[in-house]
Parts: structure tokens; sequence; C-alpha cells
């Protein structure tokens, strides 16, 4: 008796193998453009938990209210007693709040670059249309995005606020114009320097540790040796060393040019030349985040 070949299939087996092929797809294909304005549109809603899970959308949406509470207070206040003016300028108020953009700032930040770095899905990004520099403008332009929203918010709260208590219509706007130039600048220095740092790291916690670290010694470190240049009677030392820190270049920026008081110590902030100094340095810098991005995300893409 011949034996069964070994491949040969099993009586009343039904197995059948269909060719159906692939199909070639007939319908437009968007390119690089749609492609970045869709990773630019989801990272910007992942920035405040939009979705994502409930428990996603805590913090963010928590720290917008916080950011846009103490404005309506003032509001308020401004609107029943008939004040002559609002108790915060418009430029001043996310100095004042620096602590909250900062900890947001910390929290977006590796959330929207660090889980794509742990679970290496960059190189997929980049087997699209998509090439380095769509992805990092993607990323940078939302989450600045995302900043000005949060720090836009309550200066526009402080504009209605004024309008409404029948302040000067010509000087809230002018300071209203002024408070949007000074979240812009913020907004972009912020997310360059945030995002440098946090693609360094796949570990979200370390990318959030390290941010706040940035922000919060460097602006404990200048704030000190201000306050010692002070005591010194080395007041011309205080606006070189306030370039130091993110938040005091903002400050010595919007001091020299859009008309804001100066949290230096002794309340004298930068000239016009120290001013455009702090200009050029802050530009840099957001430039120069710009480009260590492109360098690093040439690295990971490989």
């Amino acid at each position: 008796m011949a034996a069964e070949h070994p491949l040969a299939a099993p009586p009343g087996d039904q197995t059948r193998i269909h060719n159906i092929g692939y199909r070639n797809y007939d319908g437009p294909r968007l390119g690089r453009s749609y492609a970045t304005l869709s990773l630019y549109s989801q990272s910007l809603r992942g920035a405040y938990g939009l979705g994502r899970s409930v428990k996603s959308k805590v913090l963010p949406m928590l720290l917008f209210v916080v950011m846009c509470v103490p404005a309506a207070i003032m509001v308020a206040v401004a609107v029943f007693t008939k004040s002559k003016s609002l108790p915060v300028g418009y430029t001043e108020y996310a100095i004042f709040l620096q602590a909250v953009i900062s900890l947001y700032v910390a929290s977006q930040a590796p959330q929207s670059v660090s889980r794509d770095l742990r679970f290496k899905t960059v190189p997929l990004y980049f087997s699209r249309p998509i090439e380095t520099a769509d992805y990092v403008r993607a990323k940078f332009a939302a989450l600045a995005s995302a900043l000005f929203i949060l720090t836009v918010a309550p200066v526009l709260v402080l504009y209605i606020g004024a309008l409404l208590a029948k302040l000067d219509f010509a000087d809230q706007t002018k300071g209203f114009g002024q408070g949007l130039v000074s979240v812009t600048l913020l907004s972009l220095l912020f997310a360059g320097i945030s995002l440098v740092i946090a693609s360094v790291t796949p570990r979200r916690g370390f990318g959030i540790a390290a941010v706040i670290a940035v922000f919060t010694i460097s602006y404990g470190a200048v704030s000190a040796l201000q306050g010692i240049a002070e005591l010194q009677d080395s007041s011309g030392a205080i606006a070189w060393i306030g370039l130091f820190s993110p938040v005091t270049l903002i400050d010595g920026v919007q001091s020299a040019f859009l008309g804001a008081p100066s949290s230096f110590p002794g309340g004298v902030g930068p000239s016009h030349g120290e001013g455009a100094v702090y200009v050029l340095v802050a530009l840099g810098l957001i430039a120069a985040c710009y480009g260590l991005l492109i360098r690093r995300y040439k690295k990971v893409g490989l």
C-alpha cells in the first residue's frame, strides 16, 4: 500500500486559496502639506487632551482655567469699582503667572514628542510623504499654538473686561496689541526650548523634570544674581544677567519696547540698546532650537 504524500490535503478538507490580488489606489494623493497639517492638528489637539482619555484632559484644562480665573476676577473688580485702569497690564500678566506656563509646557512638550521616541514611531512618519523639517515644523507650531492659546486667553479676558468697564478704547487696544506681541514671542521661545529638552529622552517623566528644572533654576539663578548686583551697586550688570533666563529675556524685551514695567530689581529694565540685544538673543534662541530639532530628528529618523 502506497504511503500518503505528506503535503496532500486530508480527505474532506475544504481549504481554498483565493488570489484576490491588490487594487491600485485611484483616489487623490494629498501629499506632504496635508500630512504636515494633519500632524499639526493632531498635536495641537493632544496638547489639550482632545481625542485622548479623560485623564489626559485634566491637567491642561485645569491649567487653562487657572490662567483665566485671575483675569476674570480682575475684570470683575475693575467693572464693579469703576476703576480707571486694570490692576495688571496686558504684558505683565504672563510674567506673573510664569509658573503655570512653565508647568503646562513641561507637561505637554514630552507628551508631544517623547512617546514617538519611546515607541520608535518616528521612522514611520518619514516612510510617508513627510520629511524631517515637516515633522519638526508641525510639532513646533502645534506646541507654540497651544501656548499662545493658553497665554492669549486671559489677555483677551482683560481686554473685553476693560471695554466693559468703559476704559479708554485707544489705550486698551494699544495695550492689547502689545500683549499679543509679548505672548507670541513667549510662546515661540518656551515651545522651542521645551521641545529640544523633551526630544533628548524618550522617558516622559525625565522630560517633564528636565523642562521644569531648566525654567525654574535659570529664573531663580538669574533673579538671585540680579539681586546681588543691585546690593553691590552694579546696576549696569542687571540687564545683562537677564539674558540668561527665558522668563527674564521676555521681561526685558517687553519692558524695553512694549511699554511694560520691568520686574528686574529696582524696577529698571534694559535700555533700547540693551533691549535690541534681548530681541536678537530671543530670536536667535528660537532659530537655534529649530535647528537643533532638525538635527535631532535627522538622526532619530534613520
